[in-house]
């Protein structure tokens, strides 16, 4: 992989998708775009990529994931991305035809981000779109400058396989609520189907398909 000459730009409906400025999403959507290279592939039109992020609740970082979806179009909306909760700062991106790679935001580079003013105002619990415009966009610099190799860990993943949930139009008026329920949520109850809220359902029930 080739470092850049030029600073990297990032499409500015990306902070108005996200919400505010922050150098994380920027960090996602290169993230994203990397890994779209690597595995030779376009933006995910329909449902033949997938994003598996490690990143938890509870860290700013979390906002990379917004980038990630942004620059792949993998959305949680068409249930490509999922989360592990691992609360590190990675993801693996998975094509069916070309593979899988673990792409890691590396420590040396964290480091090196975390000590600019910007994390300063947000330790204090100031949000993002509060922080001075000139720091924001300081912070931002500094990833957009930044090379793909200072920025990011890549991990090709030999073996890896997954298998989607399949898509299903399949559905019931529950028995007791009488809101339409899609059958992977169906549960019986007193022989009646229910959606799981009605049913008291535990996570160890087993899904009921519904005939076609």
């Amino acid at each position: 992989m080739k470092g850049r000459s030029t600073m990297f730009k990032v499409p500015d409906w990306l902070f108005e998708f996200h919400g505010h400025k922050c150098p994380y999403s920027v960090m996602g959507y290169r993230m994203g775009t990397v890994a779209l290279r690597e595995l030779e592939r376009e933006k995910c039109y329909d449902h033949d990529f997938f994003v598996f992020s490690e990143m938890g609740v509870g860290h700013p970082q979390g906002c990379m994931q917004d980038g990630i979806q942004a620059s792949t179009s993998a959305t949680y909306g068409k249930g490509q991305m999922h989360k592990l909760y691992f609360g590190k700062v990675a993801a693996t991106f998975y094509d069916p035809t070309t593979g899988a790679i673990r792409i890691l935001f590396r420590n040396e580079f964290m480091d090196k981000l975390g000590a600019h003013e910007f994390f300063k105002y947000r330790k204090q619990g100031i949000e993002p779109s509060q922080v001075p415009a000139e720091v924001t966009q300081g912070v931002i610099d500094m990833v957009l400058n930044a090379t793909d190799e200072e920025l990011f860990k890549i991990e090709r993943i030999p073996d890896f396989n997954f298998k989607p949930v399949p898509s299903s139009f399949n559905k019931v008026k529950c028995s007791i609520c009488g809101e339409y329920v899609f059958e992977r949520y169906v549960r019986v109850k007193d022989g009646k189907l229910v959606c799981l809220q009605c049913s008291g359902h535990r996570d160890d029930e087993e899904t009921v398909y519904l005939p076609i």
